[in-house]
């Protein structure tokens, strides 16, 4: 057991023991209680930059009385909560599978394997050595693999991402992630950041980690094997189709991912339910990372110690109530090109570790909803990422995206070329309209936010800002729905999962998912191979 002591406020180049000596003044303890960095985060609101802790203090005598004399917001006690899963009794007659190996497929399968049920893993893309050579060869100019992209392979869509960790979810599984990942290689600093990242170049090392120990504790990996169907008998799973030959299964998880198009549309057809969902669509918008440093920190930007600036921002305009918002925001990143289908353009956002590119970029998306989709199936919303998509392309008439300054973006004027702020999409981009491809009320949405936006943070919509177009992936056009117990509702033994199955958003919560219905499925039945009893992660 732990006290925690919240918002404890430090100038920002104050070293941490201050606030180790402030939390200790604060519930009245002397200097031999040890003192521990929980979690911090930067605050650059009001114009003063601050470091916001939360100090652990260990070793202190009746905690619980402390916190109930002390009676403050600020001081708790921790109780840690590790994941012990306890297998069930039902028998499993044979290997369970995970269909998928983003971040929700990836910790499902290894909370699996490490309990002794030997999943088998179907991925249709490559491994990450392949699919970084795929990834590079469509980058450099080369032809788009639909199987092995940016948004398939191992690792899933998260794997070229800014490996953010940030999360609306309070779920106590978000610390058995956290610690996974640190087993495996992840940068020890997650542990304490409040809006931890990994970064697309040690998340790659991760990924394989675990994909390896899956291996080792007898799980099985097969890649370019993608799932086109499954078999039902009476309402229950009995194989799937999958890599051209049908395998027997009657437990699967499903953590297929938001693009999988295709086998949405074979889950339909094989009697699978499902419904479309919200998701949202919009742009990438790029700034030179030292304008936004300059922005929030002020005359503290370019000071050491302090990380390249990240914001979130948020518009809803009182008469229609629609929105505008960032989302992905990628401080010293990259905007990749995304896109799983040929003939379409599909941007997205990432960063390394360093953060140290020239530019900041991020999403600015506004949410749609079945009502302005709907077509009487559950693939409006595809149909729309589809058509938005196509035009991008038809814009240039190959893989360049649209792009146009914001200044030429509100004035409603096509662009001819850049200001300061040189665009990243590695395939080059097409100067004129963004807004060409995009749905009416999605181009007024993202003015209304711009200039919104222009006034939280200085220079936001200023003339040398570059808006890159689309992005559509934000998150599955479709809901698999699921019961109480994970299982579709319409095929038994069944288990949509994280974001393809529409209950995940981002790899934090996509990787609780995958524990979580893993956990289920654990709970329920015997492993193949006999253990010790509980397993603990």
């Amino acid at each position: 057991m732990s006290i925690l002591v919240s918002n404890i406020r430090q100038p920002f180049d104050a070293p941490a023991s201050q606030a180790f000596d402030q939390a200790r003044r604060l519930c009245g303890l002397d200097g031999q209680v040890q003192a521990s960095l929980h979690k911090v985060s930067i605050d650059a609101r009001h114009g003063r930059v601050s470091r916001v802790y939360t100090v652990q203090l260990d070793g202190v005598p009746d905690e619980q009385q402390l916190v109930e004399r002390l009676h403050s917001p600020q001081v708790r006690r921790r109780t840690e909560q590790p994941l012990i899963l306890t297998p069930g009794r039902e028998t499993l007659s044979v290997r369970p599978a995970v269909i998928g190996l983003g971040p929700a497929g990836l910790f499902a399968a290894y909370a699996l394997a490490a309990c002794g049920y030997r999943p088998r893993v179907f991925e249709r893309g490559g491994d990450l050595t392949a699919r970084d050579a795929a990834v590079e060869a469509f980058r450099a100019g080369g032809a788009l693999d639909p199987d092995s992209n940016i948004q398939f392979g191992e690792g899933g869509a998260g794997a070229y991402s800014d490996g953010k960790l940030t999360t609306r979810i309070h779920d106590p599984l978000c610390e058995a992630v956290l610690r996974l990942l640190l087993r495996f290689g992840a940068p020890p600093e997650i542990a304490h950041l409040a809006k931890p990242h990994i970064g697309t170049d040690r998340l790659k090392g991760v990924v394989r980690a675990m994909r390896e120990e899956i291996v080792r504790l007898g799980g099985e990996v097969r890649f370019g094997c993608a799932v086109t169907g499954v078999r039902t008998q009476s309402g229950a799973l009995y194989a799937l189709q999958a890599g051209g030959e049908q395998i027997e299964c009657t437990q699967a998880v499903l953590a297929i991912g938001h693009s999988a198009r295709d086998t949405f549309h074979a889950l339909w057809r094989d009697g699978v339910a499902l419904e479309p969902k919200p998701f949202s669509v919009g742009v990438r918008i790029e700034h030179l990372q030292r304008d936004i440093d300059r922005a929030l920190y002020g005359r503290a930007a370019g000071s050491a110690g302090l990380p390249p600036a990240e914001y979130a921002l948020s518009y809803r305009d009182k008469q229609s109530g629609r929105a505008c918002y960032s989302f992905c925001m990628c401080p010293g990143g990259y905007v990749v090109a995304a896109q799983s289908e040929p003939d379409t353009v599909v941007v997205n956002g990432m960063s390394l570790h360093a953060r140290s590119g020239p530019n900041a970029n991020a999403a600015l998306a506004v949410p749609v909803s079945p009502a302005d989709f709907a077509d009487g199936t559950p693939f409006g919303g595809v149909a729309l990422q589809r058509q938005i998509e196509r035009a991008a392309f038809q814009a240039a008439g190959d893989y360049r995206a649209p792009c146009q300054t914001v200044s030429d973006f509100l004035s409603g004027r096509s662009s001819t070329g850049p200001g300061r702020v040189l665009p990243t999409y590695p395939r080059g981009v097409a100067y004129g309209r963004v807004d060409g491809c995009l749905p009416d009320f999605v181009g007024r949405d993202l003015a209304n936010g711009l200039r919104y936006f222009g006034r939280k943070i200085r220079g936001f919509d200023g003339p040398d800002a570059l808006l890159t177009a689309p992005e559509t992936r934000t998150s599955s056009p479709v809901r698999i729905p699921r019961g109480q117990s994970f299982g579709s509702v319409a095929v038994d033994g069944l288990l949509p999962c994280g974001e393809g199955a529409g209950y995940a958003g981002g790899i934090m919560s996509a990787a609780v998912d995958g524990l979580r219905v893993a956990r289920g499925l654990i709970e329920r039945f015997a492993p193949l191979e006999q253990g010790d009893g509980p397993v603990q992660l």
